[in-house]
C-alpha cells in the first residue's frame, strides 16, 4: 500500500508540476516580471484606504531572488514539484480510504482540492503582485490554514453524509472563515496596474484549474492501474 501511495504520487506530482511550471512560464511569469519593474521603478503608488488590518508590504532590496531565465525557471519546478508531490501524497492516501471506481472521478477530487487550496482561500487572500501591500505574515497564513481546513471539512460533509442536518452543517463550516474574514493591511496599495493585478489573479486561477485537474485525473489512473495489477514503476 506504501509503495502503491508513493509511486502514484511521485509519477502524478511530476508531470503535473511539469504542467503548472509550463503555463506559469508562459502566462504568469510575464505578468510578474512586469510588475517587478513597477516595484524597481517605483512609481506613484495606488492607495485605496481600508478598515481593517495591521500591517504594509515591505521590499526587502537585499533578498536573494533568481535571475530570470534558466534561475527562475529552474527555481520555479522545484517548487512547484514539492507542492505537486505533497498535493499528490495526499490524495492517494485518500484513495486508500475511497478508491476512485472510474478514472474521472479524479477531477471531481481535483476540483475538491482547487476549492479548498486555491479558490477559498483567495476568496479573502487574492494572489499578489510583488509591490502589493499585505497584511501580517503569520495572520494571513493562520487565516489562510483555518479556511483551507474549513473547506476541506465543510465539502467532506456535504460529499460523503447522508444526514441532511450534516450537510448543512458542512455549508456552515465552509463559510465560518469568510464570516470572520482575512486580514487585510490597514492602508491598500499597488504599483502595478490594476489592469494588470486583474490579469494575474485570472491567471493564477486559471493555471491552478488546470493543476489541480491534472493532479486528480493523473493520480486517479495511475492508482486504479496500480490497484488492477497493471501499472509497472
Amino acid at each position: 500500500m506504501i509503495k502503491r501511495i508513493a509511486q502514484t504520487a511521485g509519477f502524478t506530482g511530476l508531470l503535473a508540476a511539469l504542467l503548472l511550471t509550463l503555463l506559469q512560464s508562459f502566462w504568469v511569469s510575464p505578468l510578474i516580471l512586469q510588475a517587478e519593474t513597477f516595484e524597481k521603478s517605483e512609481p506613484v503608488v495606488q492607495v485605496h484606504e481600508h478598515a481593517a488590518g495591521t500591517a504594509a508590504h515591505s521590499h526587502d532590496g537585499e533578498a536573494w531572488e533568481p535571475e530570470d531565465g534558466w534561475q527562475r525557471v529552474v527555481s520555479t519546478t522545484g517548487g512547484n514539484l514539492v507542492v505537486a508531490v505533497g498535493f499528490a501524497l495526499m490524495l492517494a492516501g485518500l484513495y486508500t480510504l475511497r478508491a476512485p471506481t472510474r478514472t474521472s472521478q479524479g477531477l471531481l477530487w481535483g476540483l475538491a482540492g482547487y476549492a479548498t487550496f486555491v479558490l477559498a482561500p483567495t476568496l479573502g487572500l487574492p494572489p499578489e503582485l510583488p509591490g502589493t501591500a499585505a497584511a501580517d505574515l503569520a495572520s494571513r497564513q493562520i487565516w489562510w490554514i483555518g479556511t483551507a481546513a474549513s473547506t476541506a471539512v465543510g465539502l467532506a460533509l456535504i460529499a460523503f453524509s447522508r444526514h441532511w442536518l450534516m450537510k448543512i452543517l458542512g455549508v456552515a463550516i465552509l463559510a465560518v472563515p469568510h464570516v470572520i474574514g482575512a486580514p487585510q493591511p490597514q492602508v491598500h496599495s499597488m504599483l502595478a496596474p490594476e489592469a494588470l493585478e486583474t490579469q494575474f489573479k485570472i491567471a493564477s486561477q486559471l493555471t491552478n484549474v488546470a493543476f489541480w485537474l491534472a493532479l486528480g485525473l493523473i493520480s486517479a489512473w495511475l492508482f486504479r492501474r496500480k490497484s488492477a495489477g497493471h501499472y509497472q514503476a
